[in-house]
């Protein structure tokens, strides 16, 4: 009896363990959802101003070598901005492919396995995202040289740039407000690995251990007729063996008085 409800409460935890840890998994897999969601809307703006973008010559300018800086750093940015914003639509819809493919269709504690996965993943995307906006803010800085006059274009530069400067002064700022030790989150390891781990016990070990918990054992007749009998043991020793150690023990009663409770507040 007592093996059984072991069983059962080590089957209730692992299962009430996994949706908490399919929580987190939601929610990383939705916040990859809107990263790619907005990295694709700027790599369809990167695109615009690529083809769109229509310099002048470069005979207009006293110098030659000015117009072809400028559009040599407008292009290299937008391109590499385009790029970057791809790179993370990418790797969203790849992760959230996979990830959701193993956490349900994986073995057992694929789920862990999957949430761990797209936390680690979540920096590399984060930083990828932040690539391409800085690049598409830094192509704007070149591309208003080539089309306006100093002093817009002066303009126009502060006030890029002032966003470049606020956007991260913005991200370090939410940052420090949202940190937290690492150390204190939430792990159900404790309970996937440790003693309330579900483990196979084979069957005949369970009838053996049942039959000889009520004190009875097979043998053969040793006469020479061949007849198979049961005979009542009265050795103990064997009472050992269906022992649970205290931890278990403790755990079925919990949940025992845990039922019983439910039981009476059903009842009243």
């Amino acid at each position: 009896m007592l093996a059984a409800d072991k069983l059962q409460l080590q089957s209730t935890l692992k299962q009430q363990a996994t949706a908490l840890k399919e929580k987190e998994f939601n929610l990383h897999h939705n916040n990859f959802m809107t990263v790619g969601t907005q990295a694709a809307v700027l790599a369809g703006l990167d695109v615009t101003m690529f083809i769109e973008f229509q310099p002048p010559a470069n005979e207009e300018w006293p110098f030659v070598i000015i117009p072809r800086v400028l559009k040599f750093v407008y292009y290299v940015c937008i391109t590499s901005a385009f790029c970057a914003n791809m790179l993370v639509v990418s790797q969203t819809t790849i992760l959230s492919v996979l990830g959701a493919s193993l956490a349900l269709r994986g073995p057992d504690g694929s789920m862990m396995t999957a949430t761990d996965g797209l936390y680690l993943e979540r920096a590399m995307v984060f930083r990828s995202f932040g690539m391409g906006l800085i690049l598409t803010i830094a192509s704007v800085v070149s591309v208003v040289w080539l089309h306006l006059h100093w002093e817009a274009s002066l303009t126009c530069c502060i006030l890029a740039l002032g966003t470049l400067m606020k956007m991260r002064q913005t991200y370090l700022r939410i940052v420090k407000k949202f940190d937290f030790d690492e150390s204190l989150t939430v792990d159900f390891q404790d309970i996937f690995d440790g003693p309330a781990a579900i483990q196979a016990i084979p069957v005949r070990r369970i009838i053996s251990q049942g039959l000889r918990g009520m004190g009875v054992s097979s043998g053969s007749d040793s006469s020479g007729d061949g007849d198979k009998k049961r005979r009542i043991s009265t050795k103990g020793s064997h009472d050992a063996d269906m022992e649970l150690n205290d931890e278990e023990i403790a755990l079925v009663r919990r949940q025992r008085m845990l039922n019983g409770q439910q039981s009476r507040f059903q009842t009243v």
